[in-house]
């Protein structure tokens, strides 16, 4: 489930996996895949020291709301709605509170995600760039401050909201933990990613 997240741009916004049987993450109107979320911040804890050069990530972007849909009336079943209405239709909440944890193989549904999502939004670059004190980053139109945008990793890291199930994460989660604790780049200064 996305949970909400303080922004410095737009005050509280949502972030997170929206069904358990994807690994698609939304980022407020921004779509994209956990395994490229990894790689990016991957790639980002490998900045060298002065490097303020940016870095685009490729998103899917939904401009109005009611393509989004209503991932409450989609959960209970009710409201089809938009991108999440039609993923719940092929991948409905589980029907017993147990079943209701992230799968790490979320990974195998990709391109019916993909196609579906083709529908709704457009697929865009947005620039994500630190600022030269490490202390903050834009990633397209919301900006976070370190402690904010670090909250977003340790979602991803503990598979959100119902964690990840059995506790197994995925190999790019793994990776992008590895990339974390290797990095010099300050604005991963202090993030901790326990089980």
């Amino acid at each position: 489930m996305p949970l909400e997240f303080q922004s410095l741009s737009h005050g509280p916004i949502a972030f997170g996996f929206f069904n358990i049987e994807s690994d698609m993450l939304l980022l407020d109107q921004y779509f994209f895949f956990a395994s490229e979320f990894c790689k990016y911040i991957s790639d980002l804890s490998e900045r060298k020291e002065g490097d303020c050069k940016g870095h685009i990530w490729k998103v899917y972007y939904i401009e109005r709301p009611s393509d989004i849909g209503n991932l409450v009336g989609a959960i209970h079943g009710v409201i089809f709605q938009g991108f999440i209405g039609e993923v719940y239709k092929l991948f409905p909440f589980p029907s017993r509170p147990e079943g209701f944890k992230q799968k790490p193989g979320g990974a195998k549904n990709r391109q019916t995600i993909e196609n579906l999502i083709q529908h709704f939004a457009r697929a865009i670059d947005i620039a994500v760039i630190i600022n030269e004190n490490r202390k903050k980053i834009s990633i397209g139109d919301y900006s976070f401050t370190r402690d904010s945008f670090q909250e977003l990793i340790k979602y991803v890291w503990r598979g959100g909201y119902p964690r990840w199930k059995d506790e197994v994460r995925p190999d790019y989660v793994l990776a992008m933990k590895k990339a974390i604790e290797t990095s010099r780049e300050p604005l991963f200064e202090g993030t901790v990613l326990n089980d």
